[in-house]
């Protein structure tokens, strides 16, 4: 199981580090994927029509990478409303303590400021936890900086389970590389930071981000020798060019090849990589939206249902 908050348009970072995963993944095992909108409310509150727009995006880009809706379960948070009691059973049984020391949670506090400290906010990660456990989920992939979430996770699925015998199952990692797919600027690509390709981007407009990337600035001439492991224009080629990168990195070394040269090789294949996923992109009908986040939210709730029959009894709510 797994999923995202929307945002609009993704961009090649998600594409690369997280949509190609997803994509492997729906192939051997059944999936999941959440459209967080729930989540998004934690800092997007002010602007409800933003993340139902957003939404649309996301959901498209994602078909595009090759996720398949008869496959994997494609579904809208806000619309599988067990994953929201079981939030709020959980909660009564969470220490606030552990919620206030999740390692994100001060740092997106001195990032976005005061006003997102809801009880929102501070309750994210268990509703995270929920996202996972209302669908038996028992893999979840994430990176290593994630892992305090999912452990703080596991923490509370345990504790559940002491409290109210074997119910919940506690979800297991399954660690991936993400890798941190470099902007424009040079610092990971984000949206926050203006500084993406974007999947939905044309290939005009592509080769122009390709040559506005920074490279090493001690090579100032074309024939100077480059310093290709502090250049993220190489470390793209790695992507969508990988054949040719022992060969690059030579080039460069040596001062035979220059940047201009570099970026536009880059540009060239960066656009055939994305050729097939923009293409399909662009032949999806919009108006399909709608009908597969219902299709993929109905059985989303039929498999919630399943996990809040199991918890109301152990609760002993209810008939149970």
């Amino acid at each position: 199981m797994s999923g995202a908050r929307p945002t609009g348009r993704l961009h090649l970072g998600h594409l690369i580090g997280v949509l190609e995963n997803w994509v492997r993944l729906s192939e051997r095992a059944e999936t999941f994927f959440e459209v967080a909108d729930l989540h998004a409310f934690t800092t997007g509150f002010a602007d409800p029509q933003a993340i139902r727009d957003a939404r649309d995006e996301m959901v498209i880009d994602w078909l595009a990478a090759g996720i398949d809706p008869e496959r994997s379960v494609v579904f809208l948070q806000s619309a599988v409303p067990q994953i929201s009691e079981l939030h709020t059973l959980l909660s009564m049984i969470v220490p606030v303590s552990w919620l206030q020391r999740v390692p994100t949670y001060k740092d997106q506090l001195e990032e976005l400021g005061p006003e997102i400290a809801t009880y929102g906010f501070l309750g994210y990660p268990l509703l995270q936890l929920c996202d996972i456990a209302a669908f038996a989920g028992d893999t979840v992939p994430v990176g290593r900086d994630q892992l305090s979430h999912l452990e703080f996770g596991r923490e509370v699925v345990r504790r559940f389970n002491h409290l109210y015998g074997p119910t919940l199952i506690e979800p297991q990692p399954l660690l991936s590389a993400f890798p941190a797919v470099p902007g424009t600027d040079g610092r990971k690509m984000s949206k926050s930071l203006h500084n993406t390709i974007d999947i939905a981007d044309d290939e005009a407009t592509t080769t122009k981000k390709v040559r506005s990337y920074i490279t090493d600035p001690l090579k100032v001439r074309r024939n100077d020798p480059g310093r290709p492991e502090i250049c993220p224009v190489f470390a793209l080629h790695h992507y969508s060019n990988a054949a040719r990168v022992p060969e690059i990195r030579e080039a460069c070394a040596a001062g035979a090849l220059g940047c201009v040269d570099c970026k536009s090789e880059l540009a060239e294949t960066l656009n055939a990589y994305l050729r097939p996923v923009r293409a399909r992109r662009a032949a999806f009908d919009r108006s399909r939206v709608n009908a597969i986040l219902e299709a993929g939210s109905e059985r989303a709730r039929r498999v919630a249902e399943g996990t809040m029959r199991a918890v109301r009894g152990a609760m002993r709510l209810g008939d149970a």
